[in-house]
């Protein structure tokens, strides 16, 4: 059974606006959409042709003067200087997809122009996250006189004085949230920075690095004569996707700069040359067809980059080197990027069995450490975590419980021992109206340093402080945040089951890419029947059919385990879930991918009674002949045939929910819930066969084997029954 103590989910339906039913109508007629796709568009803001449109188009958007960042013609200007003296440049970047990409597009755009450049990403074990002086001491020995970061180095103040003083100039590009005063860099390019008037914000790390680039090639096109607009151009068309994948890795919204940029990036994708990508993607839809053809490479989406290539390439920085990412990136050796790829792939299975391991670990001391009703923030701690696996598994915890979460591992800590001066790496995940950079703020005195997002942050703290830091971030949470009761997950609109077709499907993905700011449409479908529970991946996940009105359709239900999952076949139930298409040796066919999944309310409410007053009725109630309590020879010949049937199949066990369902899925007529369980003690008694006493509404049964046919008029039980029967004339 699922873990009683996750918590649930609060399901948000997005409210209509007045005149949604006109605006859908006008929709439907300009552009030709579905009533659906018509409804959508209205509930995201786009309610007009116009808004539609340029939605569609991309239009309503265009990628401003990376001039417009504050310290950009300082970095243009040194980095010129270091092409024109041929000086060492070195890119400094940090472990993830986001650090990877940038490394790797501003990599080979320098190395286009021939610049003697090489690039620097510290050990996550070794060196943790950021610029060291350890390793600015390395690169001034190397005789490198400029340092470029990317997706790093806001808050490395000590750092960029230290290389100021080993003869390193440096420039600093990074997009995590700032902290006054600034480094003391040749430039610091950021859009956070509070006097950058640059118009968007939402960047990621490579998209920093993007706009410097951008800004220089533009800065050669005007000395060429040519337009500035060209040079944007040219970046475009070389590096559109890296943007794309360090974008959708780092969960930067997709609106804006880097709607237009991903969406772009995604159709370059799609017929890249890369040798590394076309492996890695090659490697991830590895194995031939039953019928010998060649596997088909999947789709190319913002999904397929979220939740394939970029836990991917995000595995070697996590478990071994992202160097290692880097390398395949860079590749032009197919043959290198084959074995890289391979490599890769068989790191990412070693963080996700590394992942769960840990997952099932933290999720059990905080059942039995944590008071849930009054803790604000979940801070646990331990020697031998992995420091790549503890920013997804905290991403889990906060999943699961509704809650900020910060996990801390010892693992190498500095003094290599059990000492109280050791110091910890953590990562943390935070929910909507808790800032985590804010609140790690107010401890920043107990902490080595610190810095991220509002909703992802990382640290290092003493050993001999942690205790202190967990009561005093949630002494601060408590007293400025208002957590919800449950996560809340945003709705779009209710779907009815019969409108869920291949063409609405197709509709829906004129809409991508999707992500954050614009993300997957979540659909509410209300009372469906679970016809059948399959496992996929290993046990990993669940496929679901299910089915209303006599039509049916496979559901996918992700890092979810049959154990875990609390519903039994012939159960109704609602899901919050998005439509998609599957494409399975050539054949496409509509499919949902369900992300939270309850108890439809009629049906949570009829099974409710029934036990109320199956209840009642065993405490000496009496009943009319209305309630259709007492059973009849026809209808227990019917729930023997069944769970025989189901004995058969190898089922000895049953919630009293499935089994309710099971049973009225093809009886003659509606066996109503206290008449089930007088059947179930009727045969018990009769030894037909033997039903323990239900443990958390869950039966167990053993059919026996009989000669005889079983006299059910010798059942004591049936005879009381009918004696409290009241019969109406």
């Amino acid at each position: 059974m699922a873990d009683n103590k996750k918590k649930q989910k609060v399901w948000e339906l997005t409210p209509a606006a007045p005149t949604e039913q006109n605006d859908v109508l006008a929709l439907v007629e300009a552009l030709g959409v579905s009533p659906v796709l018509a409804q959508l568009l209205c509930r995201r803001g786009y309610s007009t042709p116009d808004l539609a449109t340029r939605f569609f188009a991309c239009s309503d958007t265009v990628l401003h003067s990376p001039f417009l960042m504050k310290d950009m013609d300082k970095a243009v200007a040194r980095l010129q200087e270091a092409l024109a003296r041929n000086e060492k440049i070195v890119i400094y970047g940090d472990y993830d997809v986001d650090g990877v990409t940038s490394v790797s597009l501003l990599y080979l755009y320098l190395t286009e122009l021939g610049a003697t450049v090489g690039y620097y990403i510290p050990s996550r074990t070794g060196e943790g996250y950021g610029l060291s002086v350890a390793a600015i001491d390395k690169l001034a020995e190397e005789g490198v006189t400029c340092v470029i970061t990317v997706d790093t180095g806001i808050t490395a103040n000590k750092e960029a004085s230290y290389a100021a003083a080993r003869g390193i100039d440096m420039i600093i590009t990074d997009h995590h949230e700032c902290r006054l005063p600034l480094p003391e860099a040749t430039a610091v390019v950021n859009p956070h920075r509070p006097d950058c008037p640059y118009p968007f914000k939402e960047l990621a790390g490579v998209g920093v690095a993007f706009k410097l680039v951008t800004a220089f090639e533009s800065h050669l096109a005007l000395s060429r004569g040519e337009r500035e607009v060209d040079g944007v151009r040219r970046v475009c068309e070389r590096y559109a996707d890296l943007m794309a994948i360090g974008t959708i890795a780092d969960v930067m919204p997709i609106v804006d700069e880097n709607r237009v940029m991903v969406k772009y990036g995604i159709e370059q994708l799609r017929c890249t040359k890369r040798a590394g990508l076309v492996a890695l993607m090659e490697e991830v839809t590895a194995g031939a067809r039953t019928d010998g053809a060649p596997a088909r490479r999947k789709k190319i989406s913002a999904s397929f980059i979220g939740f394939t290539l970029a836990p991917r390439l995000n595995a070697a920085g996590r478990m071994q080197d992202a160097s290692l990412a880097v390398e395949l990136l860079l590749s032009q050796n197919t043959q290198r990027a084959a074995l890289l790829a391979a490599k890769i792939c068989e790191i990412n299975h070693q963080r996700q069995v590394e992942e769960n391991r840990m997952a099932e670990e933290v999720f059990r001391r905080i059942n039995e450490e944590f008071d849930l009703e009054q803790t604000k923030v979940l801070v646990l701690e331990a020697d031998h975590w992995r420091q790549g696996v503890i920013g997804i598994v905290a991403s889990r915890v906060t999943e699961r419980y509704g809650l900020p979460s910060i996990l801390i591992t010892f693992d190498g800590a500095t003094e290599g021992g059990v000492g109280a001066q050791d110091v910890g790496k953590g990562s943390g995940r935070s929910v909507k109206g808790v800032n985590l950079v804010e609140a790690l703020a107010d401890s920043e005195e107990l902490l080595v340093k610190f810095g991220g997002h509002e909703l992802a942050a990382g640290l290092s703290v003493r050993r001999d402080r942690v205790a202190e830091f967990r009561a005093r971030i949630n002494d601060y949470v408590s007293k400025t945040a208002v957590l919800e009761g449950g996560t809340p997950v945003r709705v779009d609109m209710e779907l009815p089951f019969e409108e869920i077709t291949m063409p609405l499907a197709e509709a829906l993905s004129t809409m991508e890419p999707f992500g954050t700011g614009n993300p997957t449409p979540r659909f509410l479908v209300r009372d469906v029947v679970l016809e059948r529970i399959a496992e996929l991946g290993g046990g990993k996940h669940l496929k679901l059919t299910v089915s209303k009105g006599g039509r049916s359709l496979y559901a996918l239900l992700f890092s979810t385990t049959r154990f875990d999952f609390p519903y039994g076949e012939g159960e109704r139930v609602d899901l919050l879930c998005s439509v998609d298409i599957n494409e399975y040796r050539d054949v496409r066919s509509v499919q949902l991918t369900v992300q939270d999944i309850r108890y439809a309310p009629e049906y949570s409410s009829e099974l409710e009674a029934g036990r109320v007053r199956y209840a009642e009725i065993s405490g000496g109630d009496a009943f009319d002949a209305c309630e259709n309590v007492l059973p009849d020879r026809e209808l227990l010949a019917h729930v023997y045939v069944t769970l025989r049937r189901e004995y058969g199949r190898g089922r000895t066990t049953y919630t009293d929910g499935e089994l309710f369902s099971l049973v009225n899925a093809a009886s003659p007529r509606k066996i109503t819930y206290p008449c089930l369980r007088y059947m179930l003690e009727i045969f018990n008694e009769l030894q037909i066969c033997g039903v323990e006493e239900p443990v958390d509404e869950v039966f167990r049964f053993e059919i026996y084997s009989r000669v005889e046919k079983a006299n059910i008029e010798r059942s004591t039980i049936l005879k009381r029954l009918r004696a409290r029967c009241r019969r109406q004339s």
